[in-house]
């Protein structure tokens, strides 16, 4: 496909909608949010679930404000300079974790390469903020690859979330048209040192609908595999706007469950895949 071509926006098939859902528990969500001040991935990267997740009480933190460091070209939230660290937030996450009775909490942050330790030390007073409010909870971290730090990396692991997940996004022979900023083998890594030093379950993501091959999809998920991830979600990409990265090709809910057969033969025991599938949704269900 030429990128003339792909930079027209094809229209978005039917099974990649969803209705709008407003009851009683999305408002509840939406307000509690509102009352500590916290901001979800469900509305700053627009993810088509947001309302069925909101409707079964559930969301994904947004941590470290709304500016990121990074010019992911997928990626629907702000690239500018960042906020200072609230370093209120961790109670408020927690409180807010408390008040929706979350079994399992998810949380997540832009990427903060100002930070010297890449925001890991925020983290992990979340984490430890939730276990003392809300000791039952299990809690899933998606954090950014830290440039891949050690020091970093152990704060995380010493705070030790159930779930450690760091998403790969893409195939490696386009990793650095939809991420300039990062590094393949960086994310790689930072999945295998905490595989190789925690018993933390371990997970990642990617999108399909860039131009990868299957061929490079198979090839990622055996490099996932061979770095010790437990764990992998593979969605379609979805374009926040005409400032993005065009898609590709939109993948039939047929070709998601050819994907799920390629997983298993690269030894993923433990995944989801589907059209509407993100790196969080139904993280409960999957742990």
């Amino acid at each position: 496909m030429s990128y003339e071509v792909a930079m027209m926006r094809q229209r978005l098939p039917e099974y990649l909608k969803r209705p709008i859902i407003d009851t009683d528990k999305t408002r509840t969500v939406r307000k509690i949010l509102k009352t500590k001040c916290l901001n979800t991935v469900c509305e700053n990267a627009r993810c088509p679930n947001k309302n069925e997740c909101y409707s079964k009480n559930t969301a994904t933190f947004l941590i470290m404000g709304n500016n990121c460091t990074r010019n992911c070209r997928y990626c629907n939230i702000s690239c500018a300079k960042p906020e200072p660290l609230d370093l209120e937030e961790p109670g408020h996450i927690a409180e807010a974790v408390m008040a929706l009775n979350l079994k399992y909490a998810v949380i997540t942050s832009v990427t903060r390469d100002d930070l010297p330790d890449g925001g890991a030390q925020h983290f992990a007073n979340c984490i430890y903020k939730i276990r003392k409010l809300s000791p039952e909870t299990k809690i899933e971290i998606l954090t950014p690859d830290f440039k891949g730090d050690k020091k970093s990396l152990d704060i995380i692991i010493n705070a030790h979330p159930e779930v450690f997940n760091h998403n790969i996004e893409t195939v490696k022979d386009l990793f650095k048209t939809a991420r300039p900023q990062g590094n393949y083998d960086t994310s790689l890594k930072v999945l295998k040192y905490v595989k190789d030093n925690s018993d933390i379950l371990t997970k990642s993501g990617l999108m399909v609908g860039l131009g990868e091959t299957v061929e490079q999809i198979e090839n990622t998920l055996n490099d996932l595999h061979n770095a010790g991830c437990d764990i992998v979600t593979i969605g379609q990409y979805i374009q926040p706007s005409k400032m993005h990265l065009p898609v590709a090709k939109y993948y039939t809910p047929d070709e998601f469950k050819a994907l799920e057969v390629i997983a298993r033969s690269a030894g993923i025991t433990h995944y989801q895949i589907g059209p509407l599938v993100r790196s969080s949704y139904k993280a409960a269900e999957l742990f």
